[in-house]
């Protein structure tokens, strides 16, 4: 027996493996980090790490990207209750998101540039590379705001 080629047979034989498991298989989640894009302008907004904790879906920002002329470090000077006056940088400004079908739902969604709460909805789309986000304030369709954030890093977590 021919032991050298030993390692190129297990190479071989995980490839093989990793062929045969269907990658739909594979359960993808919203659990990572996303890239926000401003739905006026289109350019980034800043970045945000979305994490499961005990079933729900929680989400905070990791980095802003401001334009000149913005406070680089804001607070959320229109918020309400524990988020009054405190950094964005930082901030938990989604949460309570649990998977029902193929959306998160149940949860709700901080807009700290106006201080306002909304019911969330979020849903994976282009293979788990974006994530739709459907905020919405009460029953009037204006009310409603639609935005996709794009996946950084690795699909599989």
């Amino acid at each position: 027996m021919h032991t050298h080629n030993f390692p190129y047979r297990l190479v071989g034989a995980i490839i093989l493996m990793l062929h045969a498991c269907p990658l739909g298989a594979v359960e993808l989640s919203p659990a990572g980090l996303w890239r926000t894009i401003d739905e006026h302008s289109g350019q980034a907004k800043g970045l945000v790490r979305i994490k499961e904790v005990n079933g729900q879906f929680e989400g905070k920002i990791e980095k802003i990207f401001p334009t000149p002329g913005d406070d680089p470090a804001p607070k959320c000077e229109k918020c309400d209750g524990a988020h009054r006056n405190q950094p964005v940088l930082g901030m938990t400004f989604l949460w309570g998101l649990k998977k029902q079908g193929d959306e998160y739902q149940g949860g709700e969604i901080l807009d700290p540039e106006t201080g306002k709460v909304y019911r969330a909805t979020i849903k994976l789309a282009d293979g788990g590379r974006k994530l739709e986000v459907r905020a919405a304030r009460g029953v009037e369709p204006r009310s409603v705001r639609h935005d996709v954030n794009h996946r950084i890093g690795k699909l599989y977590l």
